[in-house]
Formats: C-alpha cells, structure tokens, sequence
C-alpha cells in the first residue's frame, strides 16, 4: 500500500539516464522483505552510472559481461554485485533495454524494522545502519542472489516522494575512474541527512576504452 503523497513508479518512469533518475530516488522508501522480517529505507544517497564509452566507473564501461547484463536489461530491475570479496552493493537499473544505465543506493536511514537493522549490523547508531553501500544491503538483507529481481514488485517495493527532499550534487565516492570527480558530479545526497556516506576520493588513474582510445566526454547531468 502506498502512503498518501508518495507513489509507485512504474516500469517506463525508469527508462531514462541514471543521471536524470538519481535525484528522483532521494527521500524514496525502499522495501525488502525476507523470512526474517521487513525493512523499509529512506534513501538520502545516490550514484549514477552510465554505460558503455560514457562513464569510465561503470562497470558496463567497457561492453557487456556476464557480470554486469542486469544493466542492460529492462529497467526498473536490482543490479546486485560483490566487490572486494566481502560486499554486496544494490543498484536500480535506468534506461530502455540494451543501454546499460544504474543507479547505485548508498545510504539510507532505516524508518521501519530498524530491530531487524540492528540485529544483521552489530551494536551501531541508528545513523550508521545503512550508511553505505554494503551497510545497506546487509541492513535490508539484500542477497547477491537477488540481483535481476524487479526492484517494483515483491520481495522489494518502492515508493517515491512527490518532491524529493533538497539535495547536493558532486564527486562518486572512491571512483578511480572519474579522474579525481570533477566531471562526474553524479553523487546526489540529501543536505544536511546524519547517514550519508563520508566522501572520499579516488587515485587518479589513466582509463582507456577497449579500443585503447580515452572515454569521450560524459553527458551533463539533468539533476
């Protein structure tokens, strides 16, 4: 049931660039549900991804792979991935089918079943359940076997606030292939909100595409 104000977006309302999407996810509740119990997030943390020779910190920059199709499905899916060997990280699916485009949920706070939270976090303030990538999917009980599962219908659920709260824009977080992030200011996080990640930057590092030439200048961000 959508709480009066808010509403369930439908599969079109994704078929657009993560970078127009991102900011449109801030405030949303994120549902999950397991046998264990439901939790219900408020996202106040975004990154958006966009594909192919576009983005050099996606991981669809360099084609297609086994590891990153979910992104070039249909929109509106969870893209779910393992990173560093210990993390599972959550992203919504953005753009029509065959254009690979994400955005990443990196923060939220918990604002139902926060007992269920705690139980799957340790002893840490409320602030910190899901701040963060990985603190979030462990918060939500996001599985890496839930990747390709529809973000709109059960165990998940999403609904989506009228108007988004005020929010900030600037650098991904620890994205080497962003050059440092002055040109990808895809970050949207909510001003002011205690469980937003701590920004930290990436190493510059060369990035090429599989032809060996530099990626081509990214897109303004719509946000």
């Amino acid at each position: 049931m959508v709480d009066a104000g808010r509403f369930a977006p439908d599969r079109d309302f994704f078929a657009r660039p993560a970078t127009e999407i991102a900011p449109l996810l801030l405030g949303a509740r994120l549902t999950h549900e397991s046998d264990a119990g439901k939790v219900v997030l408020r996202l106040t943390e975004v990154e958006a991804y966009l594909g192919d020779e576009a983005d050099p910190g996606s991981h669809a920059f360099r084609g297609r792979t086994r590891r990153n199709g979910v992104m070039y499905g249909p929109p509106g899916f969870v893209y779910v991935y393992f990173t560093y060997g210990m993390h599972v990280c959550a992203n919504i699916v953005c753009s029509p089918e065959g254009s690979a485009s994400a955005v990443l949920l990196r923060a939220a706070e918990v604002v139902e079943g926060e007992p269920l939270a705690q139980a799957r976090r340790g002893t840490v303030p409320p602030r910190d359940l899901a701040r963060g990538p990985a603190r979030l999917t462990v918060a939500a009980g996001i599985r890496l076997d839930e990747n390709g599962s529809d973000a709109l219908a059960p165990p998940f659920g999403l609904e989506l606030e009228p108007h988004p709260p005020a929010s900030l824009a600037g650098p991904r977080v620890g994205v080497s292939g962003d050059g440092g992030g002055e040109a990808y200011p895809w970050r949207f996080w909510v001003a002011g909100d205690p469980s937003v990640s701590v920004y930290r930057a990436a190493q510059r590092r060369p990035v090429t595409r599989r032809d060996g030439r530099a990626p081509r200048t990214p897109p303004p961000s719509r946000g």
